[in-house]
Order: C-alpha cells, then sequence, then structure tokens
C-alpha cells in the first residue's frame, strides 16, 4: 500500500476484504488494525496501519481513522461511517471490497480492449516500414540488373523508403514519443481520463462506456442502499462514482423528479436512467424491502451487456485490422511483382 497518493482499486479491495473477515468474527476496528499491523510485511502498509490504529487509539470512529489518512476515497469514507452508524460495517466492507474488486475487473477489461488495436496498428506499421524501407531496395536493384526501374507507386513507394532510412532518427524520436505518450495515456490518471474521454465520444465505443457508467451507478447506489444511506444522499455520493458527464446530469434529473414526489422508480424512469423494465423491478424491490439487491443484478446485467459489446467489438477489429494489413502489404508487393513479371515475360 502507497501512503503518498489515494490507493489503488485492488488495495482498496483487499484492504476492505481483510477488515471484512475481522469485523465479522467480532473483533473491533482497533483491534482488527492491530492484527493486520503484525502480518503486514510491506512497509508503506505498516505505516498506513500505524495511522489508522493511532487515531483508533484515540477514541476516533473508523471512517475518521480513515479519513486521516488521506488516501481513500470519500465513497469508502462515507460508506464506512453510514455502516457504523447502521451497525452493519462488516457488511459495509464486504460490499465495499466487492465494488472495487469488480472496478478492478473493469479497468483491465477497458485496458485489454484498448490495447490490442493499438498494438496490432503498431505492428501494421512495423510490418509497412520493413517492406517500404528493407524490401523494396532489394527488389529495386533486381530492376537494375534487368535494365529496368521501378515506376509509379513502386517508385513512390521506394522514395518514400529511402526518405524514411535517411531520417531514421527523427523516426526513432517519433516511436519514442509515441510509446511515453502510450504510457502517459494508459499509466497515469489524467491519462486515462483524456483516453477514456475520447473513447466514450468514439462512436463504436460510446454505447460501452454509457452501460459501464450505468453499471457503475447501480452498483454504487446498491452499496449505498445496504449500507443505510438515505435516497438522496446516496444519488449524490454516486453520481461522484460515475464519472460520466451525460449520466451525471441524468442524476441531477432524477434528484429532481424526486423532490417534485416522484418515487425512486418513477424518477429513475423519467431521467432515462434505467429502461422501464429495469425501473419497475427497482419499484417492485422497494415495495418488498429488497431495492439493493435488484440494483445488484441490474448491475450484473449491465456488466455482462458491456462484456458482449467489448467482445463483439474485439471480435470485429481482429480481422478488419489483418484485412487491412493483408490489402496494403499485397497492394505493396504487386506493384512490383507485376511489372517485374512482365519485363521477365518480355526478356522470355
Amino acid at each position: 500500500m502507497r501512503q503518498a497518493k489515494k490507493l489503488s482499486n485492488e488495495e482498496i479491495a483487499s484492504f476492505c476484504n481483510q477488515t471484512a473477515l475481522l469485523f465479522q468474527s467480532g473483533i473491533s476496528p482497533l483491534n482488527g488494525i492491530a492484527i493486520m499491523l503484525k502480518d503486514n510485511t510491506s512497509t508503506d502498509g505498516k505505516v498506513l496501519l500505524e495511522q489508522i490504529s493511532k487515531v483508533c487509539d484515540q477514541g476516533e470512529p473508523f471512517h475518521k481513522a480513515l479519513e486521516c489518512t488521506g488516501v481513500f476515497p470519500d465513497y469508502v469514507i462515507r460508506t464506512v461511517a453510514m455502516g457504523e452508524e447502521s451497525g452493519n460495517l462488516d457488511i459495509c466492507m464486504l460490499s465495499l471490497a466487492d465494488y472495487y474488486e469488480k472496478e478492478v475487473e473493469l479497468s483491465e477489461a477497458i485496458r485489454s480492449a484498448v490495447s490490442y488495436p493499438l498494438i496490432m496498428i503498431a505492428m501494421m506499421f512495423v510490418v509497412i516500414f520493413i517492406l517500404i524501407s528493407r524490401v523494396l531496395p532489394v527488389f529495386q536493384q533486381v530492376f537494375a540488373e534487368l535494365g529496368s526501374e521501378m515506376n509509379g507507386f513502386a517508385a513512390a513507394l521506394l522514395r518514400l523508403g529511402y526518405r524514411l532510412n535517411r531520417y531514421s532518427f527523427v523516426l526513432l524520436i517519433f516511436v519514442i514519443l509515441f510509446v511515453v505518450l502510450y504510457l502517459f495515456l494508459t499509466r497515469t490518471s489524467t491519462g486515462r481520463l483524456f483516453f477514456t474521454g475520447i473513447w466514450k465520444a468514439f462512436p463504436l465505443t460510446k454505447s460501452y462506456y454509457d452501460d459501464v457508467a450505468r453499471q457503475r451507478f447501480a452498483s454504487g447506489l446498491a452499496l449505498c442502499l445496504k449500507s443505510g444511506m438515505d435516497t438522496y444522499v446516496s444519488l449524490d455520493v454516486v453520481k461522484q462514482l460515475v464519472s460520466h458527464e451525460q449520466m451525471q446530469k441524468k442524476i441531477d434529473s432524477c434528484i429532481d423528479y424526486l423532490k417534485s414526489g416522484m418515487n425512486l422508480a418513477e424518477a429513475l424512469t423519467q431521467a432515462k436512467l434505467f429502461n422501464n423494465l429495469y425501473s419497475q423491478m427497482i419499484l417492485v424491490g422497494f415495495t418488498s424491502g429488497n431495492a439493493d439487491r435488484v440494483l445488484s443484478k441490474i448491475a450484473v446485467q449491465y456488466e455482462h451487456s458491456g462484456d458482449r459489446k467489448i467482445q463483439t467489438l474485439i471480435s470485429l477489429l481482429e480481422p478488419t485490422l489483418v484485412i487491412i494489413l493483408s490489402g496494403i502489404v499485397g497492394l505493396i508487393l504487386l506493384s512490383v511483382i507485376l511489372p517485374l513479371m512482365g519485363i521477365m515475360t518480355s526478356i522470355g
């Protein structure tokens, strides 16, 4: 665990899982942290646990101890606070662990979906570069030995290959800058936000990110309601989790509809957060006292829907990129081989 910045989703999930198991056994937060401190081998982890233990030892509630560290998200702190107030701290910690484990899986799915086409495109450029700069000059020597020369498209590609060889150092700098940019976009929070913003607006991936936003909304709202939060407070907290501008506007609309006297199911329908079927499921869930379970099931449905969309997109991208690469390589080779065959035929 790192103290200098916010904990990652993996670290939060691990922490919540461990504390939930201890709290379920009837161990108090102070004693539970002491047990974790003994078993922890990480230097940063020990520093963090010592901070939490110190604040708890002063008589402060567990959520205050987490807040003092400065490494936990507000969502975790507010949920833990509600768990302490309602007496369901162990349930809240388990729910938080489950939520952040799903966030980890979601991040991995998005990373895989984004990385695969980028790697394929990079490989395509490498193959084309080798053909232009290394293979075409060999064919040019063959043409020269036969008393002819390349013309048309092949000659233009050959000139491009010579320029690439001449300015290979500049090209190498661009490749390094591209790699650095890729690492920035995938490894830093600012880069991921920028990259995600592009994919959210891209037509082929927009519907996938809409499902991701709805899945996070349903999962977060289920956890808030399970923790005993008020509906208005829950919507306000979940709004911060969604990180989807259109979804956040719909949540604001939902809050306005609630203030006008609608129940939550009607407000969700009017705000177009869910379709009519899911809204009716939520209405039945509230009537039967199982709203959190219904929302959890809806979150799973959106998760499966998003998985299907991303797998479909990848299955379409793979043959498309292969076809494009094959077409470009074939075009380059045919532009050389066909004239060469003509020359060989005339000689024969």
